[in-house]
């Protein structure tokens, strides 16, 4: 079906109803399954991570579509790219089949960009804007068939179909320190790119795995913020520098969070859950967005759990919480959506490794901090975004005591992580290892997102301009990624 056609259809009161109708029915034969215990997969890993291209000189590009299919997957824009680690057991095996399936993956993306002249970049967002600008490229639009569509989102139907169902409840505005924009599609979105942990644990545990990662997830964002700029471009005319400099560490919250044009957002940090089945009320319940019906991009017969439930896993697709349940043919699982994408390879698997362990290093220790209210986890979260490894972060220590001092909760955090994966099997060393790239961080008390301000800062000391000093920031960034050396090395 042709993109125009398929945003026509999906706009029909028929398919919304059929859609639901489907989801409905769908929903309730996985709750069936659910009460009978019929999901039992046990401990599992997984991660997504996203990319985007830039020209030689550090100029956003367009993705090769050579690149698609082979190394990686299209995202929302034409400039971004996705890779995908295969599911692996939570074990000592499992954890190496992730680094050496990421770093397969990352170095198949870099040749096939390299092969087009580009290369293929991971950072929490693009600041150095395609020739023309950040304002046109993100808001440049085609009238198609009586709809306006993105010029410069990926061809792929759902995206259209996507952003009219978003902006017909109005534009997508970016409201941060010194930029205010309103743009007539969703692009903006394609700011931002990220890695996504998968943590699957035994069905019957879910909610308690979920709840820690909730009451976690503001200090591994704080950790891990690597966004504190957008295109210099798209701030206000005669911004101060320091409203710039002072902004967000974590740009691509909020960026994000654009999408939620009308109440409730389906972009916010999501309730706990109180049963594994809650997570299949979650979706069905959660507000119908770009409705899709398989036939359209399928034949065949629904062989499958994918197919037998298609619909009702489209919308969970769209079902956007910063943390998610996923349904799948094993279970649920956990989707960690707060982390920018970083540097290197060793610093995703550092955080993916992170993640897990510290989750269930939460579960199988019975550490307290799992009781943290939930609204303190929330604020937490947000305040990361603020303010990185200076946030007012909040935690429930060992002995019971509520704390927000980085100083308390570091430590416990790194040894939670460093038992959990323990208990998995991984050997110390080993542990050591992946961690180390992140406790570096830590023991710095910086990120990325703090060295690239400190880079800008220098620069505007120095006389720069604000343009400039964000762009010689980024394009150092871009110089340091060819070391292929973690974010800690640079730090020497």
């Amino acid at each position: 079906m042709e993109p125009v056609e398929t945003v026509r259809a999906s706009r029909r009161e028929a398919t919304h109803r059929e859609f639901d109708r489907r989801v409905r029915v769908q929903a309730a034969a996985v709750r069936e399954a659910f009460e009978a215990e019929r999901f039992d997969a046990g401990f599992a890993l997984g991660l997504e991570l996203e990319g985007y291209a830039t020209d030689g000189d550090g100029r956003l590009a367009r993705a090769p579509d050579s690149a698609f299919g082979s190394a990686c997957e299209r995202e929302l824009g034409r400039h971004n790219a996705e890779l995908n680690t295969p599911r692996s057991a939570f074990d000592p095996a499992g954890v190496e089949t992730q680094a050496t399936e990421l770093g397969a993956r990352v170095d198949r993306a870099r040749e096939a960009f390299d092969a087009a002249g580009l290369r293929f970049v991971t950072d929490g967002i693009w600041t150095i804007p395609p020739p023309g600008g950040s304002v046109a490229y993100l808001g440049e639009t085609e009238r198609v068939g009586g709809f306006e569509v993105a010029a410069n989102s990926s061809p792929a139907p759902r995206y259209h179909a996507l952003d009219a169902d978003i902006t017909a409840h109005g534009p997508v505005e970016l409201d941060v320190p010194g930029c205010r924009h309103r743009f007539p599609t969703i692009l903006p979105e394609s700011l931002a790119t990220s890695m996504q942990v998968h943590l699957q644990p035994p069905t019957g545990a879910f909610p308690g795995y979920f709840g820690a990662a909730l009451r976690t997830a503001g200090p591994v964002l704080a950790l891990a913020t690597n966004s504190p700029f957008l295109p210099p471009d798209l701030y206000d005319d005669g911004v101060e520098p320091g409203t710039v400099l002072g902004g967000m560490s974590e740009l691509r919250i909020p960026v994000f969070e654009s999408m939620n044009v009308e109440e409730p957002g389906k972009v916010r940090f999501p309730r706990d859950v109180e049963a594994p089945a809650d997570v299949v009320d979650r979706i069905a319940a959660d507000r119908t967005c770009a409705p899709y019906l398989r036939e359209w991009v399928e034949d065949g017969p629904r062989d499958g759990f994918a197919a037998e439930h298609w619909e009702l896993l489209h919308k969970q697709s769209t079902c956007w919480r910063w943390v998610r349940p996923i349904l799948g043919p094993e279970g649920p699982r956990i989707e960690h959506r707060l982390i920018p994408s970083q540097p290197t390879p060793a610093d995703v698997v550092g955080l993916q490794a992170l993640v897990a362990g510290l989750v269930h290093g939460v579960v199988t220790t019975d550490h307290p901090v799992a009781s943290l209210p939930w609204a303190a986890a929330r604020d937490a979260t947000y305040a990361a975004a603020r303010d990185g490894l200076d946030a007012d972060l909040a935690w429930i220590a060992r002995e019971g005591d509520r704390t927000s001092s980085p100083e308390r909760i570091y430590p416990e955090l790194f040894d939670l992580a460093r038992a959990g994966l323990a208990d998995r099997g991984v050997a110390e060393r080993r542990v050591a290892a992946l961690l180390e790239p992140i406790e570096a961080r830590w023991a710095a008390r910086t990120t990325p997102s703090a060295w690239k301000r400190e880079r800008a800062r220098e620069r505007l000391d120095d006389g720069a301009s604000l343009e400039a000093a964000i762009t010689g920031a980024q394009r150092e960034y871009l110089g340091r990624l060819d070391a292929d050396e973690p974010f800690a090395a640079w730090l020497d």
